[in-house]
């Protein structure tokens, strides 16, 4: 049997199935997770708050439930963190916000519940940028990329991603409305599902922008995610976006293979303004596909530039919606970069919003056409490895309009409501992780699964690790 702190590394299902057989106990793994977390986010500074002494209860009422052998699924005694931006009862709840800074909820977060109920260990709530958008407020270190110092973390479920590729947890929850999990997961080398719209509750999660964000799964592979999603996904009668769809075997169906999947890519959009490093690593890819059984085909994306702008729109007026109430009391406690963003919000005329939720239908029946033809579109996620800098509140009042640049790969599908995932495929010159994204149908996350699992196991990228303790 390995040792306890030689698995801090290893993936979820891996180490899910020693606790399972009583290979190795959840406390074991819990006090070795708790240890590693102390030795190294000191320099990470991947958690806000730290539970250990909530995850060392959970972790022995797991073990003592096994033991009677009332074992519960995979994630059974397993230690994940949470982005903290869900209600958690009795334990502070941040957003990374100045006005919550201390702010404790009396419940919990639907997720929460479920990740409760599944039997997980909580080790704490993890960092992120402010309000789930961009910038850190002064009394949070902002999470550092554990394969390069200088390079960006990504928005904003920024310390998931860190403490996820770091060994520091075994999962995470984060929550995307314009790429806060793909962004993460590609920077730090890890994979990330979006999840369709509708398909996780939103209850308790401090709110964003209610028809762009979901909530889904970071994990080391496809398969903890699947394992992830499988638990926090569902209807949610307190939730009006949550929608009654069936929720299929995840696990089960990410090992069905892509023989006979259609994979669509666009060239042109894939190289547009793209670093060579990530374009040259996604392209690549499709031979895998192909040799995996899979046909891919070129096709034409139509739209994008009007996408963008309407998810724009959207995002920064609800925005300014959801954060009014502390906005309007006190604007300087919001960092430049969200400052000038909500300011940007408030100007948005209620005519621009009906033209951007006209867009929005008319971009998400533009995809239904274009997956006539196939069933999987291949792209990347982000345009090169991004050094820290350039998110810099220097940067504030250009965010505007960069916004639409660097959103090229994101913005457009949780605009559709559509599931991506992103998996690593790549390495730069300077050591910094590159990723795929496979975005499916509505409401089809076990065909973008089944993919990203298939071309995981044909290659090794999923196997590095940054170079950290």
């Amino acid at each position: 049997m390995s040792r306890p702190s030689d698995l801090c590394t290893a993936t979820l299902v891996e180490v899910a199935t020693l606790v399972k057989h009583k290979k190795i106990s959840p406390v074991e793994l819990a006090e070795a997770m708790l240890a590693r977390i102390q030795r190294l986010d000191a320099k990470l500074h991947s958690y806000i708050t730290v539970t250990d002494e909530l995850a060392l209860q959970q972790a022995r009422t797991a073990e003592r439930d096994i033991d009677k052998g009332e074992y519960r699924g995979p994630l059974h005694g397993i230690p994940i963190g949470i982005k903290d931006v869900f209600c958690t009862q009795g334990i502070r709840t941040t957003g990374a916000a100045t006005p919550l800074r201390n702010w404790v909820p009396d419940y919990n977060a639907t997720v929460v519940e479920k990740l409760s109920m599944a039997g997980a260990v909580f080790l704490g709530k993890q960092s992120l940028t402010e309000w789930s958008f961009g910038g850190y407020p002064s009394w949070l270190a902002a999470p550092v990329n554990p394969w390069g110092s200088t390079f960006w973390t990504g928005e904003s479920s920024s310390g998931s991603g860190v403490a996820t590729a770091a060994g520091l947890c075994f999962g995470a929850l984060g929550t995307d409305a314009g790429g806060s999990i793909r962004y993460p997961s590609s920077c730090n080398g890890i994979v990330g599902l979006k999840p369709s719209l509708g398909r996780v509750s939103q209850y308790g999660c401090l709110p964003v922008t209610p028809s762009l964000c979901v909530i889904g799964p970071m994990a080391r592979s496809v398969a903890d995610t699947a394992v992830l999603l499988q638990v926090i996904a569902g209807f949610d009668i307190v939730d009006p976006i949550s929608r009654r769809e069936a929720i299929p075997n995840y696990l089960r169906e990410a090992y069905k293979g892509v023989n006979g999947m259609r994979i669509g890519i666009d060239a042109e959009y894939c190289t547009t303004n793209v670093d060579p490093q990530v374009s040259g690593a996604v392209l690549a890819t499709t031979s895998i596909f192909k040799q995996l059984g899979a046909t891919v085909r070129e096709v034409k994306l139509e739209g994008l530039t009007d996408a963008k702008v309407a998810w724009r729109a959207i995002i920064a007026a609800e925005m300014a919606v959801a954060y009014h109430r502390h906005y309007s009391v006190d604007p300087s406690a919001f960092n430049p970069i969200l400052r000038a963003f909500l300011a940007k919000g408030y100007t948005i005329r209620g005519t621009d919003c009906a033209r951007a939720y006209a867009e929005q239908q008319l971009w998400r029946r533009r995809l239904e056409k274009l997956y006539e033809d196939i069933d999987l579109l291949l792209c990347p996620i982000m345009l090169r490895p991004f050094p820290q800098e350039d998110f810099s509140e220097t940067h504030a009042e250009e965010m505007w309009e960069s916004i639409l640049t660097y959103q090229q790969f994101s913005g457009p599908f949780n605009l559709a409501g559509t599931p991506s995932i992103v998996v690593p495929c790549g390495s730069s010159d300077q050591g910094m992780p590159l990723a795929l994204q496979l975005v499916g149908r509505y409401n089809e996350e076990a065909t973008v699964l089944r993919a990203a699992h298939a071309y995981e196991q044909a290659t090794e990228w999923h196997t590095k690790r940054p170079p950290v303790g």
